[in-house]
This record gives C-alpha cells, sequence and structure tokens, in this order.
C-alpha cells in the first residue's frame, strides 16, 4: 500500500504524481499521458497534481486540467479516493520564440481561471486549489482574498500557495484561515533553499508539497548532489530516485512529494519510496 498521510481534511498519499510532463513540452501524447495516470491510481497513489498553465507554449490551453478529467472517467477505481489539485495564476507565452511562462495574479483572473479549471476538471468544486506564483505587480493579499472569494463560493474547497515565502505563507493563512491546507515549493537535494518554509509549514501546521522532488528534467542541474543517494541506493538495491522521496518525506510527516512522470514506469518506481525507511545513520549522511 502506498504511504498515506493527511493533508487537511483529505487522506491522501504522500507521494502524489505531478501531471506537468505529460502535457508540457516533450510529451509522448495523451494516449501515453492516460495509461501514465492509469498506472499511478491502479498502483495505489490517490494524488494528482495539474494546473491552467500545463499545455504546450503556443497549443491548445488546460490540457493537463482536461488529460486529467479523461483519465479520470475513463478509470474504473474508487474516484471519490483521489485528490485532484490545480493551480492558476501561471500562463505559458513566447519569448524571442521559446516556451516561457508568465503570471497574472489578478483577481479577476484568478477567479476566471480557477472557474474554467473546474470546468476543464469536470467538477462542481476543486478538491484543492493552489495560487501558482506570486505576481510582482499585485499585492499577494489581493491575489489571495480572491482564492478565499473562489473557497466561499463553494469553487474550491480547500486552499493552496506555491512557491510562496514564509511572509506569504503567513499573508495566507491569515486570509485563508484553516481553509489553506498546504504549501507547494521546489524542494529536491540540489534545490534546498526553501527548507525555511518546510519548516514553517510544519510551524504553522499546514502540509508541505515538494514539486520537482527529484530535481526536475527541463534544466541541467549538478548530477554529483545526487552522490550520496545514490551510494546508498546501490547498497540497497532500489534506484536512487526513491531515495531521494524517502529522504524528503522523512522531512516531517507533514511533508508530500509529486514526482513527475512520462511513462508508467517512473511513477510507479517512484511510489516505492513510501515502503524505503531509511536509518538514522543514512539520513544524517544524506543531510
Amino acid at each position: 500500500m502506498v504511504l498515506h498521510r493527511n493533508m487537511g481534511p483529505f487522506d491522501t498519499t504522500a507521494i502524489g504524481l505531478g501531471e506537468m510532463p505529460l502535457t508540457i513540452e516533450n510529451n509522448l501524447g495523451p494516449n501515453m499521458g492516460v495509461e501514465t495516470i492509469h498506472a499511478a491510481l491502479d498502483a495505489g497513489c490517490r494524488q494528482i497534481d495539474t494546473a491552467w498553465a500545463y499545455y504546450c507554449s503556443g497549443g491548445e490551453e488546460q490540457t493537463g486540467e482536461k488529460l486529467v478529467r479523461e483519465a479520470m472517467a475513463s478509470w474504473d477505481g474508487p474516484k471519490d479516493e483521489v485528490l485532484i489539485a490545480t493551480k492558476v495564476g501561471h500562463y505559458r507565452n513566447f519569448t524571442d520564440g521559446k516556451p516561457t511562462w508568465a503570471v497574472d495574479g489578478s483577481p479577476e483572473n484568478l477567479i476566471r481561471r480557477a472557474k474554467e479549471s473546474a470546468l476543464a476538471l469536470g467538477v462542481d468544486t476543486i478538491d484543492l486549489l493552489y495560487f501558482h506564483r506570486p505576481d510582482p505587480s499585485i499585492p499577494y493579499g489581493e491575489s489571495i482574498e480572491a482564492i478565499k472569494q473562489l473557497v466561499d463560493e463553494g469553487v474550491a474547497r480547500e486552499a493552496g500557495v506555491s512557491n510562496a515565502s514564509i511572509e506569504q505563507m503567513d499573508i495566507a493563512q491569515e486570509i485563508l484561515g484553516e481553509k489553506l491546507i498546504a504549501v507547494q515549493n521546489q524542494y529536491s537535494p540540489i534545490y534546498t533553499e526553501t527548507a525555511d518554509t518546510l519548516e514553517h509549514a510544519a510551524r504553522i501546521g499546514v502540509s508541505f508539497v515538494c514539486w520537482s522532488p527529484l530535481g526536475g528534467f527541463r534544466k541541467p542541474k549538478d548530477e554529483s548532489k545526487f552522490d550520496p543517494f545514490r551510494a546508498i541506493a546501490e547498497r540497497r538495491g532500489v534506484s536512487y530516485q526513491q531515495v531521494v522521496l524517502a529522504w524528503e518525506l522523512a522531512k516531517g510527516d507533514h511533508v508530500f512529494v509529486i514526482p513527475g512522470a512520462h511513462r508508467p514506469a517512473t511513477i510507479l518506481d517512484s511510489l516505492k519510496a513510501g515502503d524505503l525507511e531509511l536509518t538514522p545513520e543514512e539520513l544524517a549522511t544524506l543531510g
């Protein structure tokens, strides 16, 4: 059984599926996307993370959310057990002919996009809605007030913030109260700058969701950072990715990870990390 933890009112898996690789650039097509989601669900995964902005720059918008809807509709398992999270505030565009990301945290945009997300997902109420990324041109509290309005109106059941600082987490909690259940920040062996927010999440009683927990796949990374994880993996006879995820989950019972995947084999390997218990000595080695 895949490791379960509580995220606000949800009993869900500590390891979720990050849907982004299935619908942004270099994806392997919708059939492989559905197959990958089904494989994760069949293996016991009960958390899928997507976003309004998961689509190829210049292409059809919201293909990530639409893929999740298609996969859920064609899956014959217990749909009510699955937590589906999405995010609003980001969008894709081109800069100098290259696919890029831009932000719009204006309240009117967040409200409009969240309602579009619910339509794309085929739900009346989104399980968990994140504010995807702060917009420097909009006061943070104004963006969060829009998320609160969406919760109050029943567009979303629970709320989260992503790419947030400690100060922004505190602003969000002041406005959202107990409806703020999660912060989703980048965290991995090559990106530990958010360790302060991971610790702060525990202090204020919200879940911490690691995005790109394996370091991501779009940019070059310092592979030497993974050497200690590879050494333990070789001794244990498991993939080093499982060791990385187990290390992150060991940071606290409030921690969740959402590794991405291009194909079923990848997420099936990641889901095994919940059964991997690292020793105190191994954890001390990894830091």
